[in-house]
C-alpha cells in the first residue's frame, strides 16, 4: 500500500496524476480482474452443464397411495424432460396407476384407479454422476371409483423431486422420484396421493 502511495505522489506531496485519472485507472483494473474471473469460471464449467437444450425421455415403475379409500396401487409412468444449461427445464409426465398392491383388493373393488397427465417446471444440478432435481407440476387427473361406480376428471397439482444417476453418456438411472399430488376439486373433498418411482431416462440430444 505504501509503495502504491509513493507512485502517485511527488516529493512535494502533490499527486503526480489527477485524481480523476487515478479513479478511472482503479475502475479499469477492477473490470479487467472481473473479466479474467469470468473467463476462468467459464472454462471450469462441468461437462454435464455444457451445450444448449438437453432433451430426454424415459419410463418408470410407480407405487402410490391414494387418499380415497386408503388404497395402495402400482403402475407405470412415461416422462419427457427438456433442460437448459442454466439448470432449469420443463417436464411432461403421464402416470397410470391401475394395479392394486393388497391381495384382498380383488374383484370389482380393484377397479379403483387413477391416471394423471401433468406438466411443469423443474430445476436440477450436477454433482459428478448424480443429478438431483425438484419439480412443480399441474394438469388433470382421471379417477375411477370402486365397483366402477363413477368416473371423474379433476385438476391436479403436484410437487416432488428425485435423483438421476449417469450410467453412460446417453443413459440415466432415475434412482428415485418422489411426488405428492393434490386433487383440490375432488367430489368428496380434497384428496391427496403420493408415491415413489424408479426407472430409466434416455438422453435424446
Amino acid at each position: 500500500m505504501k509503495s502504491f502511495v509513493r507512485l502517485i505522489q511527488a516529493r512535494d506531496g502533490k499527486p503526480m496524476l489527477p485524481p480523476c485519472r487515478t479513479v478511472w485507472g482503479a475502475v479499469v483494473l477492477l473490470l479487467v480482474c472481473l473479466g479474467l474471473n469470468s473467463v476462468a469460471r467459464t472454462q471450469a464449467v462441468p461437462t454435464a452443464d455444457e451445450g444448449g437444450l438437453k432433451l430426454s425421455a424415459g419410463g418408470t415403475a410407480s407405487g402410490y397411495y391414494l387418499g380415497y379409500g386408503q388404497v395402495k396401487v402400482m403402475g407405470g409412468t412415461a416422462f419427457f424432460d427438456a433442460d437448459n444449461m442454466h439448470h432449469y427445464g420443463v417436464e411432461l409426465e403421464a402416470r397410470w396407476l391401475m394395479l392394486h398392491m393388497k391381495s384382498e383388493q380383488t374383484g370389482p373393488a380393484a377397479d379403483e384407479h387413477a391416471n394423471t397427465y401433468l406438466a411443469g417446471l423443474r430445476y436440477s444440478r450436477f454433482y459428478g454422476r448424480f443429478q438431483p432435481y425438484v419439480k412443480g407440476l399441474a394438469g388433470i387427473g382421471q379417477f375411477n371409483y370402486p365397483y366402477n361406480f363413477a368416473k371423474e376428471t379433476d385438476l391436479v397439482a403436484a410437487a416432488g423431486g428425485g435423483v438421476d444417476y449417469r450410467l453412460s453418456r446417453k443413459l440415466r438411472w432415475r434412482a428415485v422420484d418422489f411426488e405428492y399430488q393434490l386433487w383440490p376439486q375432488f367430489t368428496y373433498g380434497k384428496m391427496s396421493s403420493y408415491g415413489l418411482s424408479t426407472g430409466l431416462r434416455y438422453i435424446i440430444r
